[in-house]
C-alpha cells in the first residue's frame, strides 16, 4: 500500500469498496482544460438545499455501479481521456476514495476532486493523489447551518 496513505485510510481499503452513485463518461467542464470522466460518490453529509444531486446524499443506497465497471471503461480510453475526476455527494465521505484516487493515477490519469471539503484529514491526505480541486465553499461560518442543513 501507498506509503502516503495513512494508518486511518490503509484499512484494507480498496477502490472496490468505493460506493458510486453516477458516472458521466465524457465532460469537457468538469476539469479545467482536460477531458475527463466524472465519478460521483454515493452519500453527502449534508443537505444544502440547493443540491441538484439529492438522489447521491443517502450513503446507504445502493451503488449504481461498481468500481470494477468504471476501471475496466478508463482503461479503454487510456489516451483518449486525460482526467477523472471525483464528485457527488461528497467523495471525502468515504475513506475509500483515498485508494481509489491512488488506482486511478496508476492507470495513468490526472485526478480532479470536487468537494465542499467537509472531511479536513481525508481531504488533506486526498491532496496527495490530486492535480485539481474545485472547492465548494458552501457560505460563510454564520450562514453555514441554513445553507448546509448541519452545524457548522
Amino acid at each position: 500500500m501507498n506509503a502516503c496513505i495513512s494508518r486511518s485510510s490503509a484499512r484494507r481499503l480498496r477502490p472496490d469498496d468505493y460506493r458510486i452513485g453516477g458516472f458521466e463518461p465524457f465532460s469537457t467542464v468538469d476539469y479545467p482544460g482536460c477531458i475527463a470522466a466524472v465519478v460521483f460518490a454515493q452519500g453527502c453529509p449534508l443537505k444544502c438545499f440547493y443540491c441538484h444531486n439529492k438522489d447521491l446524499l443517502p450513503a446507504k443506497a445502493p451503488p449504481n455501479y461498481r468500481w470494477e465497471e468504471i476501471e475496466a471503461f478508463l482503461i479503454n480510453r487510456c489516451g483518449l481521456l486525460d482526467a477523472v475526476v471525483f464528485s457527488g455527494g461528497e467523495p471525502l465521505a468515504q475513506a475509500a476514495l483515498i485508494p481509489t484516487m491512488a488506482r486511478v493515477r496508476a492507470l495513468g490519469f490526472k485526478v480532479g476532486l470536487h468537494t465542499s471539503g467537509v472531511y479536513p484529514a481525508r481531504f488533506a491526505e486526498a491532496l496527495t493523489f490530486a492535480d485539481w480541486v474545485g472547492l465548494d465553499v458552501k457560505a460563510g461560518f454564520d450562514d453555514y447551518e441554513s445553507v448546509t442543513g448541519v452545524k457548522a
